[in-house]
């Protein structure tokens, strides 16, 4: 196959999504294929190959944007006009909020991954917590606070005394990759947290923080893998301890009993259909200290660094690295078919 692989991009996740970009290269290459990876965030002039990246404790400050009248210039790549698909490997921002997916579609170039309305949904982690509620799935009381809420911090913080209490997380309302995250035991450090969460935009999410457990499950084509317990080596499961090597331990799968992990499974995949994912996703959830799972949130397009957890929870299934990308890019080649017989590429 042609495949163009998208990475880097213009958000806070940039040099994970290299990363991720990076590791599909090159066991797409492996597999035989004819890949070529793309930025989205430089001029075409200026793609290269991309180099072996070091992710780092705290995301890059330096983030290249390009001018707003060469933002379609990628789509207009020989590579990707010729491309049987085209791979999304950007994480956050336009590449993961369903902009670049809108793109990819209206210029009917099939891509991996959920869709466009799955894609917003997801990202918008106050929308997609509805909708686990409506679907019947627990998840964490939370306040979304929008507007400049850093305004007024004895507000917000008479908002969250009387709707979740503490302790409690802030974080954004569109961010992924733990970018912005905040925990509060107390008030204290309230004002700094939502200075830090509302710079990303899109509103400020205060949610009641779980003490537990904290457990993934990928979902591969509507299927749910084995979980992954994450075991911090102290502290919380932040932006450094998901990228820096020796800082969290795995258990692959999770030492849960089998009725416990049926039913985070099952949820797991209501929670994928509830927000029309498609393809792969991961779905966090934290087990509670009274033995109930609540669903965080979903991630329509997980990591693939060598750390990551789908390929952990994929390994763990029998389904290697190569293969797995592999299978990801024949999903979306699919829908080049029946796409060609009229039902669409935002069909599953």
């Amino acid at each position: 196959m042609k495949i163009v692989v998208l990475l880097g991009g213009d958000s806070a996740e940039r040099k994970v999504s290299i990363a991720s970009g990076t590791g599909i290269v090159e066991a797409l290459r492996r597999r035989g294929h004819e890949t070529v990876p793309i930025d989205p965030a430089l001029p075409l002039e200026d793609q290269a190959e991309p180099d072996r990246i070091v992710i780092g404790e705290e995301p890059p400050a330096d983030i290249p944007s390009l001018p707003a009248g060469l933002i379609f210039d990628w789509l207009h790549a020989p590579a990707i006009i010729d491309a049987d698909c085209v791979f999304v490997a950007l994480h956050g921002g336009a590449g993961e909020d369903g902009t670049v997916q809108a793109m990819l579609e209206a210029a009917g170039i099939p891509y991996t991954g959920t869709g466009v309305l799955g894609s917003a949904l997801a990202m918008n982690k106050d929308r997609s917590k509805a909708l686990f509620r409506e679907a019947g799935i627990r998840t964490a009381h939370h306040l979304l606070l929008e507007g400049d809420v850093t305004d007024d911090a004895d507000r917000a913080r008479s908002m969250i005394e009387d709707g979740i209490g503490f302790p409690a997380v802030v974080k954004p309302n569109c961010q992924g990759s733990s970018v912005g995250f905040s925990y509060l035991q107390d008030a204290g450090g309230l004002a700094a947290a939502l200075r830090c969460a509302a710079g990303f935009g899109g509103g400020v999410i205060v949610e009641c923080y779980i003490a537990g457990r904290e457990v993934t499950a990928a979902v591969l084509e509507g299927e749910a893998l084995p979980l992954v317990e994450i075991i911090p080596d102290g502290g919380f499961y932040d932006y450094k301890r998901k990228y820096t090597k020796g800082t969290s331990r795995y258990e692959v799968p999770a030492h849960i009993d089998r009725g416990l992990t049926a039913r985070i499974q099952r949820e797991a995949v209501r929670a994928y259909r509830a927000l029309t994912c498609r393809d792969y996703a991961r779905v966090d959830f934290r087990l509670g200290d009274d033995g109930e799972p609540y669903c965080l949130e979903v991630n329509t397009l997980p990591g693939m660094t060598e750390l990551s957890l789908v390929p952990m929870a994929a390994g763990e299934a029998g389904i290697g690295f190569d293969e797995l990308v592999e299978r990801i890019c024949l999903m979306a080649c699919a829908r080049r078919t029946r796409f060609k017989q009229g039902a669409g590429y935002g069909s599953s």
